[in-house]
């Protein structure tokens, strides 16, 4: 049987450049449309099995992290559920992976992905549960729907407005599946903590803020190649609906605490960036921040507060970023959540990494930081 390299579904992302030879596959990974940025891959290899493979990526180094390669290992699946570590290597600027498929289609990608299908599913299963309402804000430039599920636990006119977004960036696939950890411990009815939130507090999450990116296979921008967390202070609508949609529902509503969920590419930790850097920065804010972060420290063992972003200097923050411009509007705490490619260093897994299920796992736990939160600021 022939080898076969296949990316046109869901997420996928790559050019095959050469694959007569098993030992000798090259491939190159496809820029984000209308833009530079690319490192997210996906593809599907057939007509392998029990063959040894050596897939190269041959324009790594020309990835918008190149660094992010250092110490990475891909994930590969058989049945698009379980992701593994395969062995791969990164040296001369390509990308080397190396692995025996043991079925005919073996699924390869950056991080185990997570696709719009998936999304549909998560929504559907979101909207079941007691208090929840599903909103579309709007459409995106490639008229799929920005969908906004509001979480209510019941009447109240003092209640707290907390947001949560995730995967501005679409080949960070890790923060969706947070959220499909986040989502399922918040609408458990039998968890105390998650009810108690829901009496004080309407919850307006957003489970994926680039439907385009993300079904076209990119890493970092939308469909009309735009960074979106860099369109905070002037989204527009023919460049960036996704932000114009959701800054306006957050004018609106109004916004006692955000979080904006992310990966990185090149640190192998868990940790928080954003907001230090706003002009109006206040000591309140700060003193929300160390409530969160000390209680995210004791619920959950993934996350540390030793390595990440240096804080922007006074007055000095980049105001294009969702966290910077929503702490600066609304004087409340935001704050942008990290987690890796690559693997938690602190608590490595040579089987998975940093896996699907150790996102939802850390998605649960936000839910004792956030109730820290709402307890200072009652």
């Amino acid at each position: 049987m022939p080898l076969h390299v296949s990316c046109n579904f869901d997420s996928g992302n790559i050019v095959c450049l050469s694959a007569d030879d098993p030992a000798d596959i090259r491939l190159e990974i496809a820029k984000d449309n209308q833009s530079d940025f690319y490192m997210w891959f996906h593809f599907r290899l057939t007509g392998a099995k029990g063959t040894p493979c050596t897939l190269k990526i041959m324009n790594a180094a020309g990835a918008a992290y190149p660094k992010g390669w250092e110490d990475y290992r891909a994930v590969a699946s058989t049945d698009r559920e379980t992701w593994v570590r395969v062995p791969t290597s990164y040296a001369d600027g390509v990308l080397t992976i190396e692995h025996t498929p043991a079925t005919d289609a073996v699924w390869y990608a950056y991080f185990a992905p997570f696709s719009m299908e998936r999304h549909a599913d998560l929504v559907a299963r979101a909207q079941q549960a007691d208090g929840v309402t599903l909103d579309v804000l709007g459409e995106t430039l490639d008229g799929q729907a920005m969908d906004l599920l509001r979480i209510d636990g019941g009447p109240g006119s003092e209640k707290r407005n907390f947001w949560a977004i995730a995967r501005q960036h679409p080949g960070e696939s890790m923060a969706e599946w947070w959220m499909e950890g986040f989502l399922a411990r918040l609408l458990d009815p039998a968890d105390r903590t998650a009810r108690a939130l829901r009496e004080k507090a309407t919850f307006h999450v957003v489970p994926n803020m680039n439907p385009d990116g993300s079904r076209r296979g990119h890493l970092r921008t939308n469909a009309g190649g735009a960074n979106l967390n860099r369109e905070w202070s002037e989204p527009a609508m023919d460049r960036s609906p996704e932000v114009f949609l959701v800054r306006q529902r957050m004018q609106t509503t109004g916004v006692d605490f955000c979080l904006d969920v992310h990966g990185d590419e090149a640190l192998p930790y868990n940790f928080l960036a954003g907001m230090m850097g706003i002009p109006s920065l206040s000591e309140t804010q700060k003193a929300l921040q160390k409530v969160f972060s000390d209680a995210l420290l004791a619920a959950s063992p993934d996350f540390q507060t030793k390595y990440g972003y240096p804080d922007a200097k006074p007055g000095k923050g980049n105001m294009t970023l969702c966290s910077n411009w929503v702490a600066e509007e609304f004087g409340c705490l935001a704050l942008t959540l990290e987690m890796p490619f690559k693997d938690n260093a602190d608590r490595p897994d040579a089987t998975f990494g940093w896996s699907p299920a150790r996102c939802k796992a850390f998605g649960a736990a936000h839910l004792d930081a956030m109730a820290a939160v709402l307890a200072a600021l009652d």
